[in-house]
């Protein structure tokens, strides 16, 4: 089963399924980023922040790197200009590779977001990085980087049925601008949610083969973690069925602005 591929606004192709890794180390990781690619996956997500960029490396091992998609993620302790092209260095050789297919600012600060744009722009001339964006970025973050003309394809954010960031969502879209949704089983809380436990009946799926299908729909990429072979398999089988409108609307109606990553240091609210 193909994945299918989406186009983000600077040209730079996508998959619209990936691996996650967050809390994923040692040879589970390894293990993971092998199985994936061994059953089809070309996305890999990942961060300094994960300490796993070696682990990713092993796993892809001699896998050919274009046809590879690799998302990492600026750290807040590298929230300085000068900075932002050596911590990227340090990540291109943990990771082994001559390039970041998507690089993001883990949690941006209002303070400095637009100057490390700016720094992250300079690695895409240089052939360093092919795409920038930003990760848990509210409207107000990234209508900085529209008032500012400081151009980002991909915005990456907690979205499953508990926290549906529509607003967030549309207003990305309409300023053509994609999104990630990450956490999309909401921590395995999607399995007890009775509304999801009757569309997966519905579809001979599982609850999180559903909340993945109906992230898809809203035409979010997903990267859900998975550590064995079963589930890794399970989370691509989701291109096999579609969601009425009406069980699109059931799941919409179990928002309920439930953030499962909140540090303090969170810039939700200015």
């Amino acid at each position: 089963m193909s994945i299918p591929i989406k186009k983000l606004n600077d040209g730079v192709e996508i998959p619209m399924l990936g691996l996650g890794t967050w809390q994923q180390e040692g040879e589970k990781c390894v293990d993971a980023v092998k199985m994936a690619l061994e059953l089809g996956y070309h996305h890999i997500d990942t961060a300094h922040a994960y300490y796993n960029h070696n682990e990713v490396r092993k796993g892809i091992g001699d896998y050919p790197r274009d046809k590879l998609f690799i998302t990492t993620k600026l750290w807040r302790e590298f929230h300085s200009p000068k900075l932002v092209e050596s911590t990227c260095d340090q990540s291109l050789k943990d990771l082994g590779m001559d390039y970041i297919d998507l690089y993001l600012i883990h949690w941006p600060e209002r303070k400095n977001m637009i100057d490390i744009l700016g720094e992250m722009h300079k690695l895409k001339d240089k052939g360093k990085v092919r795409s920038v964006g930003l990760c848990n970025s509210m409207i107000h973050h990234v209508q900085d980087t529209i008032d500012q003309k400081v151009p980002i394809s991909m915005n990456q954010i907690e979205f499953h049925p508990f926290l549906n960031q529509n607003e967030l969502l549309q207003f990305c879209h309409k300023n053509k601008i994609d999104v990630t949704g990450y956490s999309p089983l909401a921590h395995g809380k999607v399995f007890k949610e009775p509304i999801m436990q009757e569309i997966s009946q519905m579809h001979k799926k599982t609850p999180a083969q559903v909340s993945l299908r109906w992230l898809h729909q809203k035409d979010i990429i997903v990267p859900p973690k998975g550590s064995s072979k079963e589930h890794i398999q399970e989370n691509m089988e989701i291109f096999d069925f579609e969601l009425s409108e009406e069980e699109m609307t059931k799941i919409d109606s179990l928002g309920r602005d439930e953030r499962i990553i909140v540090p303090d240091f969170n810039e939700f609210d200015y």
